[in-house]
């Protein structure tokens, strides 16, 4: 196979744009430019077809950056019983924390306070939980020293990990451990670049319209102009939009809420802070260390009918019950003056009938349209690479194509090495924290390193890199993708300046 740059930038976009008009037939058109598609673009060209991956709009701008930022091993879905689902979680998991992208994911304790209010059913329950958490995890064949077991912890080791806990009637605490990635949307950049290292175009900013099973009408958003491509099969991975580019398909998307919140106002825990919903038996708010002296508090699910917005919005509901929930095990109460930002993203749920959107089933689908069109929908970002797996199954039989068997159980993403490995590059943590062994190509001029702002971990360095390797067309790209400035309206106005100026000199 050819060796192909892995950098994303304009000048390459629209050089392979001109090239899609002049070439002709490809293998696999693949719209949507989240996990989904950027895995399902990266499957494909490793097993040689010619692959076009189209956005309407940025890598990573929908559901894909609106995460928990957690890589789930599926102790959620043991506990309802789909045993299914749960196990296949623990398996992506261990693939994600070992070979694809370990330089992006860590494993966090996720710490359940014993309280004086916590019964003796709710401890059980939790301890029971955490047990086959550590089943699942033994199952996956991911080693304790990559997620450590299960265990009880004393009230000054609760103390220690999540500081705001309340301290009358602590009784100590259960901790198991999950998966961490540093950012979602870090996650889909990668993907997305590794796949063009394969011979993927990438191209942002480029609409899909009049879809079939073999063709397309695309549209370049920055200039309006048009072509037709033909393709010997076509994958629709557009998330919650799924339904436009496919009317056959029927989604009920569920809205997840977060709180921004000043890691500082909590303590700087390194632990996330788990606390149970009252009333319900498997459910929990998380209060989420994040980088950038965040945490992020979340997560609701709330039905979200009605049309698709670009950019959902959490609501006031929402807003309350994360406070008053996460409150119950805190020592100084949080309010709405702690709120830095809110973010909120829609799972793409597919329509089962009744019920609530908690109880509906995240299994992924992969689906044939009247059109011949394939879509793959519903999932979890845990597990976006086994339903790129299955897509490119899919296709590749209906359509006869000439590939070979998938490889991106082994293949690691660009930056991707072992701990040890990462010792050894020469850049700041927080740098290699984000890019693993490319920390060292952005940070290659010391003089760019210094923070864009006072109190942001940030440096023009990354926003240039943004620029020059990771397809940042705008400040927007920059401030709400490639960086996580933007969730903090205040930060992302003091960053604003420095992000324009990346582009000044391009």
């Amino acid at each position: 196979m050819a060796s192909h740059s892995s950098a994303l930038h304009a000048d390459r976009r629209t050089r392979e744009l001109h090239q899609l008009a002049d070439d002709g037939r490809i293998d696999v058109l693949v719209i949507g430019g989240g996990v989904t598609g950027a895995g399902v673009a990266l499957d494909a060209a490793t097993r040689g077809l010619n692959v076009v991956l189209v956005e309407k709009r940025d890598l990573a701008f929908g559901t894909s950056r609106w995460s928990s930022k957690l890589v789930h091993g599926g102790l959620r879905y043991l506990a309802s019983g789909n045993v299914g689902i749960a196990r296949e979680s623990a398996i992506e998991r261990g693939i994600l924390m070992t070979r694809t992208a370990p330089h992006l994911v860590r494993a966090l304790p996720q710490l359940v306070p014993v309280l004086d209010s916590t019964t003796v059913f709710g401890k059980t329950l939790v301890r029971a939980g955490f047990l086959a958490g550590d089943i699942l995890r033994a199952g996956a064949h991911t080693s304790p020293t990559v997620l450590p077991r299960s265990r009880t912890v004393r009230p000054d080791r609760v103390a220690e990990l999540a500081p705001a806990v309340r301290r009358q009637g602590l009784r100590g605490g259960l901790i198991a451990f999950d998966g961490q990635l540093v950012d979602d949307a870090r996650l889909v950049i990668g993907l997305a670049r590794t796949a063009a290292m394969h011979g993927a175009k990438i191209l942002t900013r480029t609409g899909a319209y009049k879809v079939t099973g073999t063709s397309a009408t695309l549209r370049d958003e920055l200039t309006g102009s048009e072509m037709v491509i033909e393709a010997r099969t076509v994958i629709n991975a557009a998330g919650v939009w799924s339904g436009e580019i496919d009317p056959d398909i029927s989604l009920r998307p569920s809205r997840g809420t977060h709180l921004v919140l000043s890691a500082g106002r909590l303590g700087n825990p390194t632990a996330a802070l788990t606390v149970p919903i009252p009333g319900a038996s498997n459910r929990f708010v998380f209060a989420l260390p994040a980088q950038l002296g965040r945490v992020y508090l979340g997560l609701t699910d709330e039905a979200a009918p009605g049309p698709v917005p670009d950019i959902p919005a959490a609501s006031e509901e929402e807003i309350d019950f994360l406070l008053a929930t996460v409150n119950t095990a805190l020592e100084n109460p949080l309010g709405r003056s702690d709120v830095l930002g809110t973010f909120a993203g829609l799972r793409p749920l597919l329509h089962t009938g009744d019920g609530s959107t908690a109880d509906l089933s995240r299994n992924h689908a992969v689906l044939h349209s009247s059109t011949g069109l394939v879509s793959v929908v519903g999932g979890k970002l845990t597990t976006y690479r086994k339903m790129a797996e299955d897509a490119v199954d899919a296709v590749v039989e209906l359509a006869g194509l000439p590939a070979g068997p998938c490889r991106t159980r082994a293949l690691p993403l660009v930056g991707t090495a072992s701990p040890d490995a990462l010792r050894n590059v020469v850049a700041p943590p927080s740098l290699i924290a984000r890019y693993g062994t490319e920390a060292a190509l952005v940070a290659a001029d010391p003089a760019m390193l210094a923070p864009i702002a006072d109190g942001l971990d940030v440096s023009r360095a990354e926003l240039d890199f943004g620029v020059s390797h990771e397809g940042a067309l705008d400040v927007d790209d920059l401030l709400d993708r490639r960086t996580r400035i933007g969730l903090v309206a205040a930060d992302r106005a003091r960053a604003l300046g420095a992000a324009e100026s990346a582009f000044e000199t391009r």
